[in-house]
């Protein structure tokens, strides 16, 4: 095993909160990287951790592949066998696509956090963030961002 490398250290001096609006097309993934790398940019911090968090429980954050969007087909597959709409759920009050969108939400996360190094979110090559909607309809979606570092 190799040594950590370290990259930076210091207080934390600063911090800045924003807020994204999203508007989805219904079921499916709308990349928010550079929206949020934006927000970065306007922060003008060097280093730090920005949090991400969806404020709500039938749509999710990931991160994922930006290359290939077959990637991304392949995972709504995925979550579609993992949480079928035609599976018998109790909770139906807010329709058929509800409660799997609720248990695909549990599979993916509300939050996520990515390293900021040189004033840059500290992404993979081919990594981008995505908002995942989980419902049929188009939302209107939020996600809280926050920026600490200096």
């Amino acid at each position: 095993m190799r040594r950590v490398e370290m990259l930076d250290s210091g207080a934390v001096t600063r911090q800045a909160t924003g807020r994204l609006v999203v508007d989805t097309k219904g079921q499916g993934f709308t990349e928010i990287t550079d929206a949020v790398a934006g927000f970065v940019r306007e922060a003008a911090l060097r280093h730090g951790l920005l949090t991400a968090f969806c404020r709500h429980t039938s749509a999710s954050l990931t991160i994922q592949e930006n290359a290939d969007p077959d990637v991304r087909t392949d995972l709504m597959t995925a979550l579609d066998r993992l949480a079928p709409r035609n599976a018998s759920y109790v909770h139906g009050i807010e329709g058929p696509d509800d409660m799997p969108a609720h248990i695909r939400t549990l599979l993916t996360d509300a939050a996520l956090t990515v390293p900021l190094v040189d004033g840059r979110l500290a992404l993979g090559t081919w990594q981008g963030i995505y908002l995942i909607e989980h419902r049929d309809r188009p939302h209107r979606r939020e996600i809280v961002l926050h920026l600490v570092g200096q």
